[in-house]
């Protein structure tokens, strides 16, 4: 589940949206799996039980395993050589495994674990690297002669992201931690009480430099805790959420109390109003850099203590990143297959921490004088986004029609000026559609076009020649060879061009018996060939598309 704004109290941490992943358990009956293989990668899915219970109230234990590896590095040397002779520099290697053990009596034990690796390398241009890693645990808990339920869950992971351009100076960002969580569901009639607290953990690694070339970097850990109370109530055709967070950090020493309401109106059979709002906190930064053309570098920072005293004439009363929320839609069933859902929101984030781009002195006695705006690794912005989505979705028979639009903006004052985000995207359309045909509805066509405006980037205003006067006074910069320096424009102030792609894929399936099928599928990615950015090198000047047309071959064996 995504929860792109106003989300409820059991979720926190996080100032714009909570993504909430529930895998399901394996086969408890057979013994199962999905094998695939294509042009651009083989997967494999395999699960069944460990042991089966005997009896209606007897346990079980069940297992599922996710394997996922790409070959396109290799394959298009000789399939997509009209790309580049060399090859594809996209690789990627993904698994996933859990283990379930479930009592009689609705009771359940989850064990888990993954690890994956991507990597993009374009020799003498750039080499992106990603890497996650972790392990857990989550369970439910049903007391005998009780409505409450109990549900509990620790978790550790580790994510790092480097980045190797030609400038020689590296980018890399580590964050590893854990999370724990308790929590007691409680059914009166039919309303529904949950209450929790959870404790985490993060250690934060990174290295950076700024347009002006400082190294910022910064090696930190912390810790969270917080507790939460929800109530869901239901009084006619009334639905109602209240909650309340209560979240302390740490490292910070800030202690954030967070109010949340959310709400549903029936108001007749086809027509649904609904809201929801309230206050948020964060102390993670995710930290990227004006100076790229195109973001694919996205580390990660504890919010940081060492901060300016005021903003915008302000003093400053805590060291938080902090938001506010309000969101406003309605659902409408137009026909009995045809529903819409339309959603304006906005999320006033009243303080921010970002990379300081203006950095140009250390923070030490030797500059007390200097402006902290030129010397603080960090410094404070406040922003605000706004929008509106609307979603159409068709589903009847043989044909599955799924469209989205989404009208946004999204700003940020940095005590000085206002400037669009690096992630500021006016328009965005996602276009699904699915359509099952033949005698035996063995065949089925899908396509999926999505179309983005582009993004705010900060262009070259030109190029000069570098000195680092490593001698002082006597450095005679007559004759000293500089390095290659950049002199950007505004602040985001150019947009990338238009984003947009067809995909299209045709699927025929064989039934070869009561759970085995084969199925054949013949796909095209970027069916007109649209040139996509992907990567920008700003000292070559050389620019690097994504994906163009690529026609590609697949087999899917379930059984």
């Amino acid at each position: 589940d995504v929860y792109t704004g106003g989300f409820s109290a059991q979720y926190g941490g996080r100032i714009s949206s909570i993504m909430d992943i529930t895998t399901r358990d394996g086969n408890k009956s057979r013994y199962a799996g999905k094998l695939s293989a294509g042009t651009f990668n083989a997967k494999a899915l395999l699960e069944g039980p460990i042991s089966k219970g005997k009896g209606d109230n007897a346990g079980s234990s069940s297992f599922i395993l996710s394997m996922k590896n790409s070959y396109l590095d290799q394959s298009s040397k000789n399939l997509y050589t009209y790309i580049d002779t060399g090859g594809l520099p996209y690789t990627f290697t993904d698994l996933y495994g859990k283990v379930s053990f479930n009592a009689g009596n609705g009771s359940k034990l989850n064990l888990f674990g993954f690890r994956f690796q991507d990597n993009v390398n374009y020799q003498f241009v750039s080499d992106l690297q990603w890497n996650a890693s972790g392990f857990g645990s989550n369970f439910i808990l049903i007391p005998s002669a009780s409505p409450t339920l109990i549900n509990g869950n620790f978790s550790y992971s580790n994510y790092g992201i480097t980045l190797q351009e030609a400038d020689g100076k590296p980018r890399r960002s580590d964050i590893n931690g854990f999370n724990f969580g308790l929590d007691f569901t409680y059914y009166p009639g039919k309303d529904e009480i949950k209450y929790g607290i959870e404790v985490l953990g993060f250690k934060t690694d990174f290295e950076f430099h700024n347009s002006v070339g400082r190294k910022i970097s910064q090696v930190q850990n912390t810790t969270e805790l917080a507790g939460f109370f929800k109530y869901k109530m239901s009084k006619g055709k009334v639905l109602l959420e209240p909650s309340f967070r209560a979240h302390y950090y740490a490292s910070l020493s800030n202690f954030s109390p967070e109010p949340r309401l959310g709400g549903k109106f029936l108001a007749t059979d086809k027509l649904r109003f609904k809201f929801a709002g309230g206050f948020y906190s964060q102390n993670l930064i995710s930290a990227t850099s004006d100076r790229d053309v195109v973001n694919l570098f996205y580390g990660f920072l504890s919010g940081p203590d060492n901060l300016q005293d005021e903003f915008d004439g302000k003093k400053l009363t805590h060291k938080l990143q902090k938001a506010r929320h309000a969101i406003l839609g309605f659902e409408y069933d137009l026909h009995e297959n045809l529903d819409v859902n339309v959603e304006g929101y906005v999320k006033d984030f009243t303080q921010l921490t970002n990379l300081n781009r203006n950095k140009v002195f250390d923070d030490d006695a030797d500059n007390f004088d200097r402006p902290d705006a030129l010397k603080k690794d960090f410094i404070i912005e406040s922003g605000k986004a706004y929008g509106v989505d609307i979603l159409f979705k068709y589903d009847h028979k043989r044909t599955y029609v799924w469209a989205v639009y989404s009208l946004g903006r999204v700003t940020r004052y940095d005590g000085e000026k206002t400037y669009s985000t690096h992630f500021d995207r006016r328009h965005n359309v996602n276009f699904v559609v699915a359509y099952t045909f033949g005698k035996q509805q063995n065949w089925e066509v899908n396509g999926r076009w999505n179309l983005g405006s582009g993004f705010p980037f900060t262009q070259t205003a030109g190029f000069f020649p570098k000195l680092d006067f490593q001698d002082g006074i006597n450095t005679n910069y007559t004759t000293q060879n500089g390095d290659l320096g950049i002199l950007y424009g505004g602040l985001n102030g150019g947009r990338l061009p238009y984003y947009h792609r067809l995909d299209v894929t045709l699927k025929r399936t064989f039934l070869i018996s009561e759970h085995s099928r084969i199925e054949a599928l013949l796909g095209i990615t970027n069916v007109y060939n649209r040139e996509n950015i992907f990567y920008f090198d700003r000292v070559r000047y050389e620019r690097v598309n994504q994906l163009p047309i690529m026609p590609s071959f697949g087999l899917n064996m379930s059984f």
